[in-house]
């Protein structure tokens, strides 16, 4: 009997499920974070008659033929990169990205990352960073007597200093989209890395070529929509006692068989 091993996969599959679910409700407060979706495939099939084949009683060809499944895989946890609401916050570092693209920030490797948590600082030396001190590529520094800093749509810097009326423009961010941003490789602290899957970084300027624009004072809250989430939750959690369930009728089926005598 394959029941115990199919209903085996089917638990591990729903336990996966709950795995993925958890983690969303757990970053239900992480500024840029998209919500995860565990995604399944069918097993192989025990072909005891294929589709098609001659019937060796009279000639005729099967129709539809006879095939067990074998359980259930997992495929893939796909990541939803659904934009989040904008909260305001009103910090001069803090931007939201409206629509499409990332920011790209170098990590301690020398690597590039990218990330669409706007929760930016600044280090000693004026350098805008991340809030784990990864720089934001292309580097922009803030001298220390600036009074205030002024980012427009574009991703354009601009600085205040006092008795000065014209702001002095220190740089511009710039975005980066890829092909297939399911292909990007979450490596946490809300960052990405580029893959093969992902394909090669787009590096423009906000607004241009598809890709969003800033917004000063803003960060892009959590894209996690916790009534969906308890909704998976507990259908991912009737799966589980269901193919219990399975495994509890197979352990009667093979009781009853040893007692027969």
């Amino acid at each position: 009997m394959q029941s115990l091993q199919i209903a085996a996969t089917g638990m591990s599959a729903q336990q996966m499920r709950v795995d993925v679910i958890s983690n969303n409700l757990a970053n239900m407060s992480t500024t840029g974070y998209s919500a995860r979706r565990a995604e399944f495939a069918d097993l192989h099939y025990r072909q005891l008659t294929r589709p098609g084949t001659i019937n060796g009683s009279d000639g005729s060809i099967v129709p539809a033929g006879v095939q067990i499944g074998l359980g259930v895989r997992p495929a893939a946890v796909s990541v939803n990169h659904q934009q989040g609401s904008p909260s305001a916050t009103g910090g001069d570092l803090d931007i939201a990205i409206e629509g499409a693209g990332f920011l790209e920030v170098t990590l301690p490797s020398g690597a590039s990352a990218y990330t669409r948590d706007g929760a930016l600082k600044l280090t000693g030396d004026g350098l805008i960073v991340t809030s784990d001190g990864h720089p934001v590529i292309p580097e922009i520094t803030v001298p220390d007597d600036t009074r205030s800093i002024s980012i427009n749509p574009e991703g354009e810097v601009y600085a205040y200093f006092d008795g000065t009326v014209e702001p002095e423009l220190l740089g511009q961010f710039t975005l980066a989209d890829f092909s297939n941003v399911k292909g990007l490789e979450a490596i946490g602290s809300n960052l990405f890395l580029e893959t093969a899957a992902s394909g090669p970084p787009l590096v423009t300027t906000p607004g241009e070529d598809g890709l969003g624009i800033v917004r000063q004072g803003y960060l892009e809250e959590s894209s996690v929509d916790a009534v969906r989430e308890i909704t998976h939750l507990i259908q991912a959690q009737r799966g589980y006692e269901l193919n219990a369930k399975v495994i509890t009728a197979v352990d009667q089926m093979l009781g009853a068989t040893t007692q027969i005598r």
